[in-house]
């Protein structure tokens, strides 16, 4: 086969992966939520495995274990979370409008002229900020339980997730195998190679930094609640999860449990540093423990091109886009990668070397 009708078939392929995504985008989510979520158990498996433990049982095992976690979370944890949002949403105007008040008595006088140029009002500008972000969040809220995670979807999450788990993790080997027999033998080394490295790079994003996003979730939560930092479990859980994007949870958590500070702690300025070092410890014990143990030093995909890949995901396949927006960014650039190397050793990019001409002989 030439590389024209190759290039051709992997298209097709392509094209045909993006209109069965779009077609069924409104029911995939559970069935790529329990890929997902096999794909980051599969090494617990294995090690079960390695205990003499048969696969059939440690899937088992593995499953109702997760079915009881998150059976736990939704009776504790979900409650305290939803109720945390509506106090939220309904106290943010007022507090927005204290931060603006605070800002006028606080703020420098050269600060003030230059927001004044731009805004002659700006109590009413942060009125109006307050009033448009409720309204917002009110909106979002309303989307969420009657869009893509209403009650039916929700019980499809419940029911259909945990089965699809299950038989995915119990034959995920038998799979890769049978997959890599399909392979052309003439190019099974190096689809290996790159099949090695698209699995090193969505190990480090979904297993890796999905685990960092966990632990740093449960120790903002702790850390200010113990604090006394009201709506800390949500604050704290919200940076956790945003910390999937490289550096987007700890300015977006420290943001809001600063401002949610201010509000609640003026002028105790040593409880409102307790809350910013909170942040500043999470940042450094992730860069310099938690990455590099469970990421590892480079996964080769550049957070611009993660928070792209999101959006566009996101934007075209909702919520299950997103799920699927983090594995399809590493392979992508996995394969980019691949495909620049070939480039940079083929003639078209060396180009034809000219023939040294002899050089004439001498005295003629």
């Amino acid at each position: 086969m030439t590389v024209q009708r190759q290039v051709s078939v992997w298209l097709i392929v392509l094209g045909a992966f993006i209109a069965f995504m779009w077609l069924f985008a409104d029911i995939m989510l559970p069935f790529i939520a329990g890929i997902v979520l096999a794909y980051f158990l599969d090494p617990v498996a294995d090690a079960l495995e390695r205990l003499k433990l048969p696969r059939l049982a440690a899937t088992l095992v593995i499953v109702l274990t997760s079915i009881f976690v998150l059976v736990l979370v939704l009776l504790l944890v979900v409650p305290l979370i939803g109720d945390q949002i509506g106090k939220f949403a309904e106290r943010l105007p007022s507090n927005v409008s204290t931060l603006v008040t605070l800002f006028n008595d606080l703020a420098p006088v050269w600060l003030k002229e230059a927001l004044a140029k731009t805004s002659s009002t700006l109590p009413a500008s942060g009125s109006d900020i307050a009033a448009k972000a409720a309204v917002w969040i009110a909106s979002l809220l309303q989307s969420i339980l009657t869009g893509g995670l209403a009650l039916f979807n929700l019980m499809s999450l419940l029911i259909i997730t945990p089965l699809v788990t299950f038989y995915m993790l119990n034959d995920w080997d038998r799979m890769v195998e049978r997959i890599d027999g399909w392979v052309p033998r003439d190019h099974v080394d190096t689809v290996r190679g790159v099949a090695r490295d698209i699995n090193a790079a969505m190990a480090g994003f979904i297993r890796g930094q999905g685990t960092v996003c966990m632990l740093l979730g449960i120790f903002y939560a702790v850390a200010l609640i113990s604090a006394g930092l009201n709506f800390g479990l949500l604050i704290g859980l919200t940076a956790g999860l945003l910390s999937f994007i490289p550096f987007v949870g700890a300015a977006i958590g420290g943001i809001l449990a600063i401002a949610t500070a201010l509000v609640q702690f003026w002028p105790d300025w040593v409880q409102i540093l307790i809350i910013a070092g909170i942040f500043g410890f999470g940042q450094f014990i992730e860069g310099n423990f938690l990455s590099p143990k469970l990421v590892g030093q480079s996964i080769g995909v550049h957070p611009v091109w993660l928070m792209f890949a999101l959006l566009a995901f996101g934007y075209l396949f909702g919520f299950a886009g997103i799920l699927l927006a983090v594995p399809l960014a590493a392979a992508i650039g996995v394969l980019s990668r691949f495909f620049l190397n070939k480039y940079l050793g083929s003639k078209l990019y060396l180009g034809v070397r000219k023939r040294r001409q002899p050089a004439p002989p001498k005295g003629g």
